[in-house]
């Protein structure tokens, strides 16, 4: 028999069993059996009322509910969920592969559970739901719509990359029917949160309405993505919307798992618990800094890949910074507990780098990953697990925490066909086309190209897919490569900034020449970039499609 694979805590399910498999079932802790293959399918499957007694003599009950394959109706799916609940658990589910019991408990369950939560699931015992999602994203019911519009080039996602590479397809195709789905109400300039966190911005002049800044003649479907439907190029929305596309561009983001550290969603914001990376906590951590007189300063990073890698050591730089001109540093202690064994990805930074950490007298502690916050306490738990040594934990107080949530591809993502083994859209590197689907494209935080995942990046980016796009609607190969370029501005002291600027491999791409910025150098040509050039370049250039100093590159013979 082959070993039963839970789907959910009272429900597994399995390939068909025999008669001599019972007895096992009933030692291993099942109460109940669910038969969902009916008799006389196979010449060789043990009838019901043979498992039915053999499950009797086992002291565990056994329900007949027979589907035929291909064949699972919306009330078997009903049937099905209300027999699982009736039964004592856990409980066994079988058919001749597995599939339909799993099909059965995916309907049922798509009343009460997210979407990507049972495609989880499923696919982790090796069941293959995208033929029902339009289903499940219906409730578990059979929808009878079809598609509810049908554009020529579908974006998923309205954040920096979404809007930008829209754009930059009207500039080229100004007859496109282009369609961006967002459910947000507000388009946040991120890049700026560190600065909030710093005391030089303030959070609302890094916020606009989403509907500012779609571009014109682009429709915005103002909707959540539920799943994929690759081969029938089409997206399915919460609530079983179905929107048709001849070619779409993912590009969500990311999640920011804050429910990856235990305890810390409930303490957010208070018990001086903060973090940059959200917009409402990004004034906090301003507050903590100005507040903090004395006692220890923690930040921390999770392991890679992050938005921004640099962002959690920017928010230490910068409020050693202030401790520093206000003369309290010698009463505060910092350490910055990184996940990673290195500051910085790229070692041309480190040398800069380190001079800061050495200013502000911080310690590092690496391979210390932070596991749990107990906020009324005040004290961090990290995982230490250092190469050639057992892990360890340790437990850490602080009178203020920043705090890098660990971060994923969004859950529709991960678990759509999209997807690569580690979860993130699957495109060539170089093209930001998708290996499997020729009509698909992605750039952002969400693909995994070995980019650092910055807006400078997707800045990039935009106009390597419109140009591939273009390429694509005129019959051609694609035209335009990326080369991996990110930007991380590395704000080490209020006035000064580290401008790291790098591609694939960590090759140094410098903007601009070196008697004007030293990326390798604290600047201060660098920090006026950051502060006064480019927030404007982000939201009057980058969104609306004009690509300064952001030309594709051509795509080389050897790429091609």
């Amino acid at each position: 028999m082959t070993s039963p694979k839970p789907i959910s805590p009272d429900l597994s399910v399995s390939p068909q069993i025999a008669v001599d498999d019972v007895a096992r079932l009933a030692a291993d802790g099942f109460r109940a059996i669910i038969c969902n293959r009916p008799d006389g399918e196979g010449a060789d499957q043990p009838t019901f009322d043979e498992i039915e007694a053999a499950a009797r003599a086992a002291g565990i009950e056994a329900r007949y509910l027979p589907i035929t394959q291909g064949k699972v109706g919306d009330d078997d799916a009903a049937a099905f969920d209300a027999l699982r609940r009736e039964l004592p658990g856990p409980v066994l589910a079988y058919c001749r592969s597995g599939m339909r019991s799993a099909t059965l408990w995916s309907l049922g369950a798509a009343k009460d559970r997210p979407t990507a939560e049972i495609l989880a699931a499923t696919r982790a015992a090796g069941y293959d739901m995208s033929g029902v999602v339009r289903r499940i994203v219906n409730g578990g019911r059979t929808p009878t719509d079809t598609a509810d519009s049908s554009h020529d080039i579908v974006i998923v996602g309205g954040g920096a990359a979404g809007v930008s590479v829209a754009a930059s397809l009207k500039a080229r195709k100004p007859g496109a029917n282009i369609a961006i789905i967002d459910p947000a109400d507000v388009h946040y300039y991120q890049p700026g949160w560190t600065m909030v966190g710093g005391g030089i911005f303030d959070a609302k002049s890094t916020a606009k309405t989403m509907g500012s800044l779609i571009p014109t003649g682009v429709h915005w479907i103002k909707a959540a993505v539920a799943a994929f439907e690759p081969d029938a190029n089409a997206v399915i929305l919460d609530g079983c919307r179905v929107v048709k596309y001849k070619r779409l561009i993912v590009c969500p983001g990311l999640k920011l798992d804050w429910h990856g550290v235990d305890g810390l969603v409930e303490t957010l914001g208070k018990n001086g618990v903060t973090s940059n990376y959200r917009y409402d906590l990004a004034p906090y951590t301003w507050e903590l800094v100005q507040g903090l007189k004395s006692g220890r300063a923690l930040f921390t990073q999770p392991p890679m890949p992050i938005k921004c890698a640099g962002a959690p050591q920017k928010a230490m730089y910068l409020s050693g910074d202030h401790w520093h001109r206000t003369g309290r540093l010698k009463d505060i202690e910092i350490a910055f507990h990184n996940a990673g064994g290195v500051l910085f990805g790229v070692k041309d930074y480190v040398p800069a780098l380190m001079e800061y950490v050495n200013r502000y007298r911080a310690d590092l502690e690496f391979f210390n990953t932070l596991i749990a916050v107990d906020g009324p306490a005040r004290k961090a738990t990290f995982r230490v697990a250092k190469p050639d040594t057992d892990p360890t934990e340790v437990t850490v107080d602080f009178d203020m925490i920043h705090v890098c949530p660990p971060q994923t591809a969004p859950d529709f993502i991960r678990v759509s066909p999209l997807a690569d083994a580690a979860g993130w859209v699957d495109v060539d590197q170089a093209t930001l086309r998708h290996k499997t689907y020729d009509n698909i494209w992605s750039l952002g935080d969400v693909m995994n190209a070995p980019n650092a995942k910055t807006a400078a990046a997707a800045r990039k980016q935009a106009p390597v897919v419109a140009e591939n796009v273009v390429a694509d609607i005129r019959g051609k190969a694609p035209v335009a490569q990326y080369d991996g370029y990110g930007s991380c501005p590395l704000t080490v002291e209020r006035g000064k900034i580290v401008l790291a600027e790098f591609g694939y491999g960590g090759a140094l791409k410098p903007s601009f020449p070196k008697w004007l910025i030293d990326g390798t150098r604290p600047t201060r040509a660098a920090w006026l970039l950051k502060e006064q050039i480019l927030p404007p370049i982000y939201w009057r250039a980058m969104l609306r499609g004009k690509e300064w100093m952001a030309r594709p590159e051509a795509l080389s013979a050897a790429e091609g």
